[in-house]
């Protein structure tokens, strides 16, 4: 590998003015400059960005924490974050928590070791104690950590009523809701969403509520049990597409057709609700939206273009996307 010494002595330059050329710093004659420059081409001289972050105690990178990367919402998020910091001019690390406070913790550790700029994270467990601890501008998204930390989320409860609205309006009498994670403050937003609609209808029983915890192989269960023990449901209304998949699956597993027996819909507009058979009909988040201003927000941050009062807690709305399975 070719060091700042290889490229030094290519030049016939000390280590110390290659090192004012890299980082833009101090004074540097015009032509040594342009040897220096030149060395650094014929050689393919790439800096060493671990050494430079040690040496500095920063680097150009960010962290992106998120709680489950095999749920399609977060690597479609993820892709956001990456394309907006990439344009900024910063790379991306990413790390998978799996809701586990120790693997979060072990994360938060290892991204301060790496002089990490920055930190975006979609967390339940993370305290703002922890937070504030890191001494670096942090930016939550999709899920409230707390209320003075610069957060991205959307529209959950407004979302979840108009979901259970548009069921209604389809002629459905019965609505089940298949919930997400509990103490998730989104599931909780969504849930509460639902039973402002439903909530003071004669039929409605706390057992027209089942988790599915945020994931496909949970709401089939979920799902099974909730029509055995009602089986006078016809809506669905799932706290995210991959429940609202496995609702479809179970649905059928039961010998119910969807839409004609049952009708469900689902939350995020992730691009697999486009993929299933049917289609899926949604509350479609701008996920894309999500990471970018995440991005840009802790860009701002950690430049000191804005202060964390500085509109700090933005609330982006939702759409309905109707589609086959209602």
């Amino acid at each position: 590998m070719i060091s700042i010494k290889d490229v030094a002595k290519h030049a016939g330059v000390s280590v110390a003015t290659v090192s004012r050329v890299l980082n833009n710093s101090g004074y540097v004659g015009q032509d040594t400059r342009i040897k220096v420059e030149k060395a650094i081409k014929e050689l393919n001289y790439k800096p060493n960005e671990v050494a430079r972050s040690l040496f500095k105690k920063q680097s150009s990178a960010i962290g992106l924490i998120v709680p489950d990367i095999t749920n399609p919402f977060f690597p479609e998020l993820a892709r956001a974050v990456e394309d907006t910091a990439i344009q900024l001019g910063y790379n991306v690390i990413l790390c998978n928590s799996d809701e586990d406070e120790n693997k979060e913790q072990n994360y938060l550790d290892v991204l301060q070791q790496q002089y990490v700029k920055g930190i975006i994270v979609s967390s339940n467990t993370m305290t703002a104690k922890q937070i504030e601890q890191l001494n670096i501008p942090v930016v939550s998204i999709d899920r409230v950590i707390s209320k003075g930390l610069p957060t991205i989320v959307v529209e959950n409860k407004k979302g979840a009523m108009m979901a259970t609205r548009f069921l209604q309006s389809k002629g459905c009498r019965r609505i089940g809701h298949i919930k997400g994670t509990s103490g998730v403050v989104n599931a909780e937003e969504r849930c509460e969403g639902y039973k402002e609609i439903v909530g003071g209808e004669p039929w409605f029983k706390e057992t027209y509520i089942t988790e599915g915890q945020y994931d496909m192989q949970s709401s089939i269960q979920a799902t099974l049990e909730l029509l055995q023990r009602h089986p006078d449901i016809d809506g669905i209304f799932a706290a995210n597409d991959i429940m609202a998949i496995g609702a479809i699956k179970a649905a059928y597993q039961l010998g119910r057709k969807v839409p004609q027996d049952i009708a469900i819909i689902g939350f995020d507009g992730i691009s697999l609700s486009k993929a299933t058979t049917p289609e899926l009909t949604t509350i479609q988040q701008p996920i894309y939206e999500m990471g970018e201003k995440a991005t840009k927000m802790l860009a701002s941050l950690m430049e000191r273009q804005q202060t964390v009062e500085q509109e700090n807690y933005k609330i982006l709305d939702v759409s309905l996307i109707e589609r086959e399975s209602t």
